[in-house]
């Protein structure tokens, strides 16, 4: 496995650290495949139900994508760049909105382009009061192409959003936390201990209650309410002969903690 991502377990909790922190932990092509890699390999884990994603470093998150190997697929014509490129982008960032297990990014530092567009894409994010944002790809003459367009308009509304995709602005870890972009700001020697309650905080609950809130949001943002509604209601039938709910609600009647078996 490539060393461009890092993986550790603490507890039940996966910690991917991007790993190319002299190049601002930019995202070239081996990064992205082998992000995918690994969280088929977490998806796949039983004892694992949560991931931390960080960047290695005391500068940055992510700057983004990697430029100079960008701009070869760029060369290379339209073909070459949007399977080298933008497809393998909005690969990476939809399979970490539709990850079946809450994935919470910790942003340390700079998260510009791509790094910002993963952490828009994750479940739940928590930022250094040290992380700066910036939607810069415009002052390369281009739009986001993992999905920044798309999802940054879903949080912020439209008009935040298009501020920040038209000037290319650096925003602050507090403008991010206001627009909806990270659930909290915390002090910089905090991050990762505030990440890592964040994900226990998670696991004590039923993983297939879990994936199914994960499943019914996501899908539903691109829904009218009725079918997110429908969406909601398909989520919970299929957990009702499950041991888990029987379980979450004897152990609500009986006053006690339950005890998930993650059927």
């Amino acid at each position: 496995m490539s060393s461009s991502v890092l993986i550790e377990h603490a507890n039940a909790v996966a910690i991917l650290t991007l790993n190319r922190p002299h190049k601002l932990n930019a995202i070239n092509y081996d990064m992205a495949d082998t992000l995918l890699r690994l969280l088929d390999d977490i998806e796949e884990d039983p004892t694992l139900g949560a991931v931390i994603l960080t960047g290695a470093g005391e500068r940055a998150f992510s700057a983004g994508g990697d430029i100079h190997e960008f701009s070869r697929s760029v060369s290379a014509g339209e073909a070459v760049v949007m399977r080298e490129f933008v497809r393998r982008g909005q690969t990476l960032t939809a399979r970490l909105e539709a990850f079946p297990k809450p994935v919470i990014v910790a942003v340390n530092g700079l998260a510009y382009g791509g790094g910002c567009e993963i952490t828009e894409a994750a479940h739940l994010a928590v930022a250094s009061e040290r992380a700066v944002f910036a939607k810069p790809e415009i002052k390369l003459g281009m739009p986001p192409t993992f999905g920044g367009t798309q999802r940054l308009s879903r949080l912020a509304g439209r008009k935040r959003a298009l501020e920040l995709l038209l000037t290319g602005d650096t925003f602050s870890a507090e403008r991010a936390c206001t627009m909806g972009l990270v659930n909290r700001v915390v002090a910089h020697e905090r991050l990762m201990t505030t990440a890592q309650e964040l994900a226990e905080r998670t696991l004590v609950h039923a993983p297939a209650a879990r994936s199914a809130i994960i499943d019914a949001v996501t899908r539903g943002l691109n829904m009218t309410i009725g079918e997110g509604l429908n969406k909601e209601a398909e989520a919970f039938a299929r957990l009702v002969p499950s041991h888990d709910l029987s379980e979450g609600l004897t152990a609500w009647i009986e006053r006690r903690p339950p005890i998930y078996s993650g059927d």
